[in-house]
C-alpha cells in the first residue's frame, strides 16, 4: 500500500489518508518493524519515477520492504520498538527501507545511492542503535549472511580437504608397487 505517490520526482501533497487507511499503514509498517533488524532512511528529492521503480524492484529481490511513507505514521509504528530512537530522524521526504536481514536494507539503498546522487542516506538503525550516514554505508559493505556462511564453510573444509590429500599421498607412497 502506497501512502505517498511520487510523480515526476515530486511528492504529491494533496494526497491525504482517512483514519482507516492511516491505521492500516501503521499496522503494515508495525508488522514489518517487528520482524526487522535494520531500518534505513533516505531522502529522495528529485528522483525520477523510473529510478524509484528500479530501486523498488531491487529492494523486492533482496526481501526489503521499501516504501515512501508519511513520517508521522512511521513514528507511530516504531513506538515501543528497538527503532523508537530513530523517530527523531524522521523528517522530510523520506523513503523507508526495512529488512529482517541485518544488511539488506542498507545494501539496497547504498548500492543505488552510489549511482544516483539524488538518493541521500540520512540515518538508520540496527540492533537498537541509531546509525549515521557513514555507519549505514559501513553496514552496507558487510557481506550478506549467505556469503559469510559460505566463507566459513570454505574455511572449515580447507583443513579437512588438505588432510585428506596428505593422507592420500602417504597411502600412495606406502602402497606396494604392482608390476
Amino acid at each position: 500500500m502506497e501512502c505517498v505517490q511520487a510523480h515526476s520526482g515530486k511528492m504529491e501533497e494533496d494526497l491525504s489518508l482517512n483514519l482507516q487507511e492511516k491505521q492500516a499503514v501503521v499496522a503494515e509498517v508495525s508488522a514489518q518493524v517487528t520482524q526487522a533488524q535494520t531500518i534505513v532512511l533516505a531522502e529522495y528529492r528529485g528522483i525520477t519515477v523510473s529510478d524509484i521503480t528500479k530501486l523498488r524492484a531491487n529492494a523486492r529481490k533482496s526481501g526489503v520492504y521499501f516504501h515512501v511513507l508519511k513520517n508521522t505514521l512511521v513514528r507511530r509504528a516504531v513506538q515501543g520498538t528497538q527503532f523508537e530512537s530513530l523517530a527523531e530522524k524522521m523528517v522530510g521526504p523520506l523513503v523507508y527501507s526495512i529488512s529482517a536481514d541485518a544488511v539488506a536494507a542498507a545494501k539496497v539503498v547504498y548500492d543505488f545511492a552510489k549511482t544516483n546522487d539524488k538518493l541521500v542516506v540520512k540515518a538508520g538503525s540496527y540492533n537498537g542503535k541509531v546509525l549515521d550516514t557513514a555507519s549505514v554505508n559501513a553496514l552496507a559493505s558487510v557481506p550478506s549472511k549467505e556469503v559469510l556462511l559460505a566463507q566459513l564453510c570454505g574455511l572449515l573444509q580447507s583443513p579437512v580437504s588438505g588432510l585428506a590429500r596428505v593422507l592420500s599421498a602417504i597411502a600412495e607412497q606406502k602402497a606396494p608397487a604392482t608390476a
